[in-house]
C-alpha cells in the first residue's frame, strides 16, 4: 500500500523521574532527511532516536519535537555546607567587632549567604532514561505511520482511478488510429481535386503519398510503451514498497510518449484524447508528489 510523506504522532511516558513527550510531523521532500529539536541532556542519544525513525522512513523530512521534565516523584535534595556557614559566622563577627557595630547576627542572615544552603545538582542517568524516552518515539512512530498509510490508501485510490481514466483514452486512441489515415486520404483527395480543377486525379501518386503519410503518423510503438507504462504504474501504486521515485520516472515517460502521438496523428479526436490523458497525468504527477 502506497504511504502519503505528511503524518503527525505523538507519544509520551513516565519513567526515572522524568515525563518524556515526543512530536513527529512529516512534510514532503524529495530525499530522506530527519531534524531534531533535543534538550541537550539527550543530545547524547541523537543517533539512536535518528535511526529508530529512518528506519521506517524511505522518503520525506520528518522534524522531531522532544521535550523532558521532572515528573514530580523526586524531592529535590538540598546540600548544607557548614564550614561555609562557620566562616561566614567568624568573618562577620570579625568584621562587627573591628569596626565597633552593634546588633546581633541572626541565622536567617547566615543562610541568606551564597551557597551556605544549595539545591544538589542530580547526576545525569541517561542510560536509565532511554527505556522510556524509546516508549515514547514508539507511540509517536506508530501514530505518525498510521496516518501516513492512511494518507496513502486515499491517494492509492485517486491514482487507479485517474491510471483506468488514461487507459480508456488510450484504447480511443487506439480505436481512431487505423481511421487517421482514412481521413487523410479523404482530405488529399479533395484538395486535389479542387486544385486540378477536375482533371483525373492519379490513383498511384495519390496512394503514394498516403502510405508516406501512414508511415510518418503511426503511433502503434507509442501506444505500446505507453500501454506498458500504464501497467507499471498500477504495479507500483499497488506495491508496498516506497514508490515515488520510480513513479515519477514513468510520469516522464508516459508525458513523452503522449507528446509524440500528438504531434504524429494530427487528428482532431485524437488531439481531444491528448488533452485529456495530459491533465490527468499532471494530476497524478502532483498526487505523486506526496508518495513516499
Amino acid at each position: 500500500m502506497l504511504k502519503s510523506m505528511t503524518g503527525f504522532g505523538r507519544g509520551e511516558a513516565i519513567g526515572a523521574g522524568k515525563k518524556f513527550a515526543v512530536e513527529l510531523k512529516g512534510v514532503n521532500h524529495r530525499f530522506s532527511e530527519v531534524v531534531l529539536r533535543l534538550p541537550r541532556s539527550l543530545s547524547v542519544l541523537e543517533d539512536r532516536i535518528r535511526r529508530m525513525i529512518q528506519n521506517g522512513i524511505a522518503r520525506g523530512r520528518v522534524d522531531g519535537y522532544f521535550n523532558m521534565e521532572n515528573d514530580g516523584s523526586k524531592t529535590p535534595i538540598m546540600k548544607v555546607d557548614k564550614n561555609l556557614a562557620v566562616s561566614y559566622y567568624k568573618a562577620m563577627i570579625e568584621l562587627q567587632t573591628d569596626l565597633g557595630l552593634p546588633g546581633e547576627i541572626a541565622f536567617r542572615d547566615l543562610i541568606a549567604l551564597p551557597d551556605v544552603i544549595s539545591v544538589q545538582e542530580e547526576v545525569d542517568d541517561v542510560e536509565s532514561w532511554w527505556p522510556f524516552l524509546e516508549k515514547a518515539l514508539t507511540l509517536a512512530l506508530t501514530g505518525f505511520m498510521d496516518m501516513r498509510q492512511s494518507e496513502g490508501a486515499r491517494l492509492q485510490d485517486d491514482l487507479l482511478k485517474r491510471i483506468e481514466r488514461i487507459t480508456a483514452a488510450v484504447e480511443d486512441i487506439k480505436q481512431r488510429a487505423p481511421h487517421v489515415v482514412d481521413s487523410y486520404r479523404e482530405r488529399l483527395s479533395q484538395r486535389l481535386k479542387e486544385w486540378l480543377d477536375g482533371n483525373i486525379i492519379d490513383p498511384a501518386r495519390l496512394e503514394a503519398e498516403v502510405v508516406i503519410f501512414a508511415e510518418r503518423s503511426s503511433i502503434t510503438e507509442e501506444l505500446v510503451r505507453l500501454n506498458s507504462h500504464l501497467v507499471q504504474a498500477r504495479t507500483c501504486v499497488a506495491a508496498i514498497e516506497p514508490v515515488g521515485r520510480k513513479m515519477d520516472f514513468l510520469l516522464q515517460e508516459m508525458n513523452r510518449e503522449i507528446n509524440t502521438i500528438a504531434a504524429k496523428a494530427g487528428d482532431l479526436l485524437v488531439g481531444k484524447q491528448v488533452v485529456n490523458i495530459k491533465s490527468e497525468l499532471e494530476k497524478i504527477r502532483e498526487q505523486a508528489q506526496n508518495i513516499e
